[in-house]
């Protein structure tokens, strides 16, 4: 049987402001979603793509990495335009897409009949693309947006002040992801996406200009043959900022999940709810990391993997 490795992050609690650089006149903007009827922030999955494929790049573990950020040149740079899944970690994992236009102007070609008088058909564009095989959702605030603005002045020239303003919002975010390992050109290359995920530094790809830690503060994995994630948005905060996972205790107690398939680590292990998983069977562990290098483990000889 084929298996999944699905997961759910919550974040540390900290200030987010503009992980995309985009403005509304002079405020520069968070993006916003409607939520269980209220207003909260997201962050992009591609900006935490973005960040998994940076984390490759720079974290010395030996990942070859197609698209490259150039620090100097502020941009992303191809190392090869055609793509190559068995030699980039990246190219395999989160996929890629060239669109090429037809080689021939479509004008040009009705103007040459074929044999007959019929219209030589209209040259087709060409596409090289192959779906990633990690899937990411939009991380979503753990709590509601209250409008919060900070303004600032800028001096400028000829004694010229500049006023604008930034969004801000300290809160959590949690997200989702979910990957087949048998879809991999290197099944392996599970334990490099597992290590970047757990060790997610700043979001916000090149418009980044606030450092909020998206590295896991709790975290929900399921290894398991099960088609379906079950465990997506699981985390939830009350007014006084406790975190709760009452949706996947349910779903447990209900036996939709096999609590052995679980690996719940960080603070969510030192909570109630941390010892009722424990108490249902739940792998219940307090190290992130730690919890990560024994999954590893297992799918390490799941997978038949060489060690």
């Amino acid at each position: 049987m084929t298996f999944h490795l699905f997961g759910n992050i919550l974040t540390s609690y900290g200030t987010a402001a503009n992980n995309r650089g985009e403005n509304e006149g002079n405020i520069t903007t968070l993006q916003k979603i409607l939520w269980k009827n209220e207003v909260r922030t997201t962050v992009s999955a591609e900006a935490i793509r973005w960040a998994l494929r940076y984390y490759w790049q720079t974290a010395g573990n030996g990942y070859a990495v197609n698209r490259q950020w150039d620090d100097d040149k502020n941009d992303n740079i191809w190392q090869n335009p055609s793509f190559d899944d068995e030699l980039y970690i990246d190219d395999d994992v989160l996929g890629f897409m060239r669109a090429e236009g037809a080689k021939e102007e479509a004008g040009e070609a009705e103007e040459a009949p074929k044999k007959g008088g019929k219209k030589a058909a209209k040259p087709k564009g060409t596409t090289t693309a192959k779906r990633g095989v990690l899937e990411v959702t939009r991380a979503v605030s753990t709590t509601p947006f209250a409008g919060d603005i900070t303004f600032n002045a800028l001096s400028g020239q000829k004694g010229r002040t500049s006023l604008y303003g930034t969004e801000v919002h300290g809160t959590r975010y949690q997200y989702g992801f979910a990957l087949t390992p048998s879809r991999l050109k290197d099944k392996s290359r599970i334990v490099g996406i597992l290590d970047g995920l757990v060790s997610l530094g700043e979001v916000g790809g090149n418009h980044s200009r606030f450092l909020y830690d998206f590295s896991p503060d709790s975290l929900i994995l399921r290894w398991t043959h099960d088609f379906s994630p079950r465990i997506l948005y699981s985390f939830e905060e009350d007014e006084e900022g406790d975190i709760s996972v009452p949706e996947l205790l349910r779903r447990i107690e209900d036996e939709d999940i096999d609590p052995k398939e679980l690996w719940v680590a960080g603070a969510i292990a030192k909570t109630e709810s941390g010892d009722k998983l424990e108490e249902l069977g739940v792998n219940v562990l307090g190290g992130i990391k730690k919890m990560a290098d024994l999954l590893k483990e297992t799918m390490t000889i799941d997978l038949q993997l060489s060690r």
